[in-house]
């Protein structure tokens, strides 16, 4: 009992201070959105870190549901950090669209929390309830806006293509326990050692892993996120762009390494299908957008596609990569959506591409911050978006995965065009609008996401110490 609450505090505290807060609010007699929001950002901070002050206890918890280790630490301390930040950035949104209420900081409350189970997960019925918690939380938070019809058809598509995505989740699981016995993953991990990879098992291992291909949005399943992206608020579109795709596949290299590790030629094979058609949608998708939402819709597509290429060669530093790969995609995603939240004239946001022209001459500080954004989000040297396709994509070529190294390395010079447009028009064409100034707490979130992407400035204080955590967080899974 006494591991169980020591293990998951950080959980625990999430769980019952987001209670309070929904009571509080739900009884309040004025508005307590702001203060809500603050509290909610110190309680994302302290679960972000709370594991790391107690020294990182390691160990099983809820008889073995729920496993709690340096990579569930790591994953969680980015999820809890990227969600503070997403928090932040949205307060001058919502006040200004008079859209703030205290149930979104509630919401990505229970969002969070459904994220640390799924990051912990160690049997596939925890496994679901993690995701459940998650996308409840999610889908209402895509249709905030209930008075805009673009949120509600978000908030619609997203749940019922997310309740498809559950009905192949719980088909593949219900396949799994059906051949081995046992939800628990190392049970059934023995079972396949056991008895190989039987039809059965392979079938229940593609529909799980085709079920959670929706979450991150890996083609084929990413039909849902353009429009998601486009028609939820500004800040939600933010927050769905990292916490809920570094939990996604934080969970999917969880199962890949542990119950389905004796079967990888099995599941290699599903992986690499499904980052190379993620790259290539995203990619070539990208090319013909005008909203500068729909085209970080499939900015994210084709990132998810290069995140799973290290993954695809299921080594220790393929999970290094991908750690590496995400950590530097949060960041750099989170100051592009900073960005997009400065685009407001006096009239209201706005979100096309070619808003933002001429913004070189109207507000050069936030043209070179975007500009170094896109040049980080293409790979350009010596960005951190370098590094981080570099530890992504060298696991793969260790591996023996050649082809699938090159294709990535095709699709990220194919993506380079759609950044370096968004570039010229804030450089070369003439400028249209003048941005109203921004929030203090929005342009501080902002240089700080500039400052880390390029590591020529921080590079010792934070690269370094970060490689040494993503190092002990990769070998927990082995």
């Amino acid at each position: 009992m006494w591991q169980t609450l020591s293990l998951f505090a950080p959980e625990l505290l999430l769980a019952f201070f987001a209670s309070q807060l929904l009571t509080y609010g739900a009884f309040a007699k004025k508005d307590v959105s702001v203060g809500a929001r603050y509290f909610a950002v110190a309680l994302l901070v302290a679960f972000a870190l709370i594991g790391f002050v107690m020294g990182k206890p390691t160990g099983e918890a809820f008889k073995g549901l729920l496993i709690v280790d340096d990579y569930s630490y790591y994953v969680k301390a980015i999820i809890g950090l990227s969600a503070a930040a997403a928090l932040l950035l949205s307060k001058s949104y919502f006040q200004s669209e008079k859209l703030d209420r205290f149930e979104f900081s509630v919401l990505t409350l229970y969002a969070v929390l459904g994220m640390s189970i799924m990051a912990s997960a160690n049997n596939l019925l925890s496994m679901y309830i993690g995701i459940e918690m998650q996308s409840l939380a999610l889908y209402v938070l895509a249709a905030f806006n209930r008075d805009s019809l673009r949120a509600s058809e978000a908030g619609l598509k997203y749940f019922v293509l997310g309740a498809l995505s559950s009905g192949l989740l719980l088909y593949g699981a219900s396949m799994i326990y059906g051949f081995t016995g046992s939800l628990d993953f190392a049970t059934i991990a023995a079972s396949i050692k056991e008895q190989g990879p039987t039809t059965g098992i392979v079938a229940g291992m593609v529909f799980l892993l085709c079920g959670l291909g929706f979450k991150i949005s890996a083609a084929p399943f990413h039909m849902w996120t353009p429009d998601v992206y486009e028609g939820a608020p500004t800040p939600v579109t933010g927050f769905f762009a990292v916490a809920p795709k570094l939990a996604a596949i934080a969970l999917i290299g969880r199962i890949l390494i542990g119950p389905l590790g004796e079967i990888t030629s099995q599941w290699q094979q599903v992986i690499i299908v499904m980052s190379v058609l993620s790259m290539f949608v995203g990619a070539i998708g990208a090319l013909v957008q005008s909203n500068i939402k729909r085209l970080m819709a499939y900015s994210s597509i084709a990132n998810m596609g290069y995140a799973l290429v290290p993954l695809a060669a299921g080594t220790v530093a393929g999970i290094k990569g991908m750690l590496i790969f995400m950590t530097i995609y949060v960041i750099t995603v989170i100051g592009v959506f900073a960005v997009i939240l400065q685009m407001r004239i006096r009239n209201g946001m706005v979100e096309q591409i070619s808003d933002l022209s001429g913004l070189s001459k109207t507000n050069r500080p936030l043209a070179i911050v975007m500009t170094i954004l896109m040049f980080s989000l293409m790979g350009i040297p010596p960005l951190l978006g370098f590094f981080g396709k570099l530890f992504a994509f060298l696991p793969a070529f260790e591996a023996g995965l050649i082809p699938l190294a090159i294709l990535a390395l095709i699709a990220s010079v194919i993506s380079a065009f759609y950044y370096l447009r968004v570039i010229k028009v804030m450089w070369m064409d003439e400028a249209e609008n003048e941005f109203v100034t921004a929030p203090r707490a929005v342009r501080v979130i902002l240089l700080i996401s500039a400052l880390i992407v390029f590591p020529v400035l921080l590079l010792p204080f934070f690269a370094i110490p970060a490689q040494s955590l993503i190092s002990q967080a990769a070998l927990a899974l082995f």
